[in-house]
């Protein structure tokens, strides 16, 4: 059965008008870049008026018109971007993972979101962007394209995809690198528990692409809020352990700290920036510390 589509929340669209997708490339000690944006934004070609929304500047309000009409105008220009986005969703059978407080809400619905305000910032700004589904034995590929339509498709098409299996084998995944460009903008959306979707970053990062990833997490798994005895079962090779909760607690944290330790350590060893957010928080929350203002500064 098809999952249900979502929709950005109002409150999320008006925060991400405050962001710049841009890439922050280093090269050597010449420190970060941005590229040109094709954005409706300030720009130097006038391109239309647009009614004012909560979350615009003040500046870029036409007074002058405000005083003519009594009701505020955003200008609106645009500029040339080379930019094309990638957003790389993992659809293995971990991101089907949901807290027992709201089973409605797994990770997989989460990378569906975000995915969704990174199509939402890459429209804003006028760029391309496009998206990967990576499955068990199979690679849905849509190519970058700017515009609402883009969008709109974005929301259709992961709207039919159901997670499950394994992390796809990297025959499977060959088809990538044919497609993702050597000035394109990688973002990673994933729980980040399978070695296949971590050598996969790594190794595009090796290959000159700038890559973010986005590690999304239960609040169980921050919480480990069981007692009494469980039944734990691993999403996709099917593995279970039969245990008290409370005796595993002290454990499993130390545990997954560690892990998560370890793994941001890899991924900054191999120059890919990250983030991460737990599914009970604010689902621009790692966008806002990968492109607000002052992310990513030496």
């Amino acid at each position: 059965m098809p999952r249900a589509a979502l929709t950005i929340p109002p409150e999320v669209r008006s925060r991400l008008k405050r962001l710049s997708l841009s890439p922050r490339r280093m090269a050597g000690t010449r420190g970060f870049g941005m590229h040109a944006s094709r954005s409706k934004g300030a720009g130097l070609e006038f391109a239309q008026y647009r009614a004012y929304e909560p979350g615009d500047e003040p500046r870029r309000i036409d007074w002058k018109l405000f005083s003519r009409s009594d009701k505020f105008f955003v200008r609106e220009a645009e500029e040339e971007s080379p930019l094309a986005v990638w957003v790389l969703i993992d659809a293995s059978g971990s991101m089907t993972q949901a807290d027992r407080a709201r089973p409605d809400w797994a990770r997989f619905d989460a990378a569906r979101l975000l995915a969704l305000c990174i199509g939402e910032l890459a429209t804003m700004q006028g760029d391309r962007f496009g998206w990967m589904v990576l499955q068990d034995g199979a690679l849905a590929v849509v190519d970058p394209q700017s515009g609402r339509g883009q969008a709109g498709r974005m929301q259709v098409d992961l709207a039919r995809i159901t997670p499950g299996g394994t992390f796809p084998e990297p025959p499977t995944l060959a088809p990538l690198w044919e497609r993702i460009g050597a000035r394109d903008l990688v973002i990673f959306l994933s729980d980040c528990f399978d070695e296949g979707g971590i050598a996969l970053i790594e190794r595009l990062a090796k290959a000159g692409r700038e890559v973010l990833a986005i590690q999304l997490l239960t609040v169980e798994e921050r919480e480990f809020p069981f007692d009494g005895g469980f039944r734990f079962r691993e999403q996709e090779s099917g593995a279970e352990l039969v245990s008290d909760g409370a005796a595993l607690r002290a454990t499993f944290l130390a545990r997954f700290a560690a892990a998560r330790e370890t793994l941001d350590e890899r991924l900054d060893k191999a120059g890919i920036r990250h983030a991460a957010v737990w599914l009970d928080e604010p689902i621009d929350r790692p966008l806002q510390a990968l492109f607000g203002r002052g992310a990513g500064a030496p």
